[in-house]
């Protein structure tokens, strides 16, 4: 067994990537599971196609390999007897990221992707080993970059970049072709007629998109469906932050029936933070996206349901009386029905009151700072607008990548809006300079080429200077992502935030609000949506956590299932 090409994860942490199982351990397995054959040359498992399962080798041998849309085929490794199939995909039964091949014949223990999270369950150590060889080996594949879409059109190119966060955000691989260096790809370009500047995307089975809505991507990869949902879930959770990712894996673990609806990626704006330094357990920190990356496996494992993207545009609770039903309708014209519904959709970015903002956002104007956004910005001078947590985790991270960070604020000083830690962070970062009262006013440059400069004014000498700057990245401050709420009367304070508990106002039926509950029976609010919450990642997953009793609690006096 000898994974190729060898990933950084392959290299150092191959023993525990690909594990050999014992016999004792394939037989704590066999109840799991039941014995399969496949003659030699047949395909178990192909790219883009949601696979059997994960199945451990019995007899024979089995060639795994990556492919994408292009046909480009890269071997990964090679599973005899004792070894095992599959990545995360595996656990949950979206489409394989890799082909398997039966070499010879081949008899192999197969089991179904929730017979994988049972297992994983009931035997804990076992099942913490093969759930760890899972994640590497989906890190391995997203490292390698030859599975998966792929992405044709100039690198720095607004279309490209933006498919590209929204792919690294969710944690699926792709592969980035550039044009210019590319005879085959220039000519699906001019076969497909995309305009300058569009992308092209090659889905895993071969479908082309030109310049695709990320929901259309995310159909074209497999990670969303279309079907028609006549289930009713116990917990429907709109929002996949921490708030709404904590709420998920309580409830799963408890075995409610639990789906997770977000419209572009699990996260939210911790998703986007490059560390966390203040979350309890983790002293030498946490990216964001690592550490709600984790809690998204940890609730797909106990079996909650992730649907993104996936975006609700209105909540019906015209039946949260006698029947206790409540609905989501969504973008796609589907509705889901719930018993309950948790209102974790968190708070929009606040946009500045520039002229010509919009026309580059994607193009040198970011609301986030990933590793996508810092490979940009090596070596030049960029700004961070902001006094908060979030523009402070910025300028750390954008500080090790760039020559110089702008911090730009209304306020005088840090001391009220940012921890301690992240000041004193700041003040050691030779290249991090503060300027208080200081305001964008103006952006240069063409939409089509992007950002080229900017210019900020101080507003206590109103004395301008322009730079020519091509990154700025905003952080001052955030919305209540509650539009979707207006066709149901649920309550919000005067700024927009939900309220709950004893925020709601007394029903003369004598009903009173949960201390997570809003003023509609059964929907309950978590993290930075809710008026009153700490805006912190802590509090929003401990709110999770809460909101989990008070949901039992009402599921507990409704009628019988019908």
């Amino acid at each position: 067994m000898s994974p190729s090409p060898a990933s950084d994860v392959l290299s150092s942490r191959r023993h525990q990537a690909f594990p050999r199982l014992s016999e004792a351990d394939i037989d704590r397995m066999r109840r799991f599971g039941t014995l399969q054959a496949y003659p030699a040359g047949t395909r178990i498992v192909s790219a883009g196609t949601p696979g059997p399962g994960l199945f451990v080798v019995v007899k024979g041998l089995v060639a795994v390999l990556q492919r994408d849309g292009m046909g480009r085929e890269t071997p990964v490794v090679e599973h005899g007897p004792g070894n095992f199939s599959g990545e995360l995909a595996t656990m949950t039964g979206k489409p394989s990221l890799v082909d398997a091949v039966a070499r010879e014949d081949v008899e192999a223990l197969l089991l179904p992707p929730g017979q994988v999270r049972s297992l994983m369950i009931a035997e804990a150590d076992l099942g913490e080993r093969l759930i760890r060889a899972l994640i590497l080996r989906r890190v391995a594949l997203i490292e390698q970059g030859a599975s998966g879409p792929v992405l044709i059109g100039h690198p720095n190119s607004a279309g490209l970049l933006r498919l590209e966060g929204f792919l690294h955000s969710n944690g699926e691989p792709f592969r980035v072709i550039d044009a210019r260096d590319d005879d085959r790809a220039a000519a699906l370009i001019e076969q497909y007629g995309a305009a300058p500047g569009e992308p092209v995307v090659v889905c895993p089975d071969g479908a082309v998109l030109v310049n695709p809505t990320e929901a259309t991507l995310a159909r074209c990869i497999g990670m969303v469906d279309s079907a028609e949902r006549k289930e009713i879930f116990d917990v429907a959770i709109v929002g996949a932050g921490p708030a709404g990712l904590s709420t998920a894996v309580y409830a799963a673990s408890e075995g409610l029936r639990v789906v997770v609806l977000d419209r572009r990626a699990y996260g939210g704006q911790a998703g986007a933070s490059a560390r966390i330094e203040n979350y309890l357990g983790f002293p030498t920190g946490i990216s964001g996206a690592a550490l709600t990356g984790r809690a998204s496996v940890q609730a797909e494992k106990f079996g909650a349901e992730l649907l993104i993207p996936a975006e609700v545009q209105s909540l019906d609770c015209a039946r949260a009386g006698p029947e206790r039903e409540l609905g989501l309708h969504l973008a796609d014209g589907r509705r889901l029905r719930a018993r309950t519904v948790v209102i974790a959709s968190g708070a929009r970015y606040r946009r500045l009151e520039v002229d010509r903002l919009s026309a580059f956002e994607g193009r040198g104007i970011w609301y986030w700072a990933s590793a996508l956004e810092a490979t940009l910005c090596a070596r030049t001078e960029v700004v961070v607008v902001g006094g908060g947590n979030s523009a402070g985790q910025a300028a750390v991270f954008l500080s090790q990548h760039a020559s110089k960070v702008h911090v730009l604020m209304r306020g005088p000083s840090l001391r009220a809006t940012m921890s301690r830690y992240l000041i004193d962070r700041i003040g050691a970062a030779a290249n991090i300079e503060l300027r208080p009262h200081t305001e964008i006013v103006e952006l240069h440059g063409e939409p089509m080429s992007g950002l080229e400069g900017v210019t900020w004014t101080d507003r206590r000498t109103a004395s301008q200077e322009h730079r020519p700057l091509r990154n700025v990245f905003l952080f001052v401050g955030a919305e209540p992502e509650t539009h979707w709420l207006g066709g149901c009367s649920v309550g919000v304070d005067p700024q927009g935030f939900v309220l709950t508990g004893a925020g709601v106002a007394a029903d003369p039926s004598g009903w009173k609000a949960a201390p997570l509950e809003t003023s509609v029976p059964g929907v309950f609010a978590v993290g930075d949506v809710r008026s009153g919450s700490v805006k912190r990642v802590g509090g929003a997953i401990g709110e999770g956590a809460a909101a989990v009793a008070q949901i039992h609690h009402h599921l507990a006096g409704l009628p019988a299932s019908r």
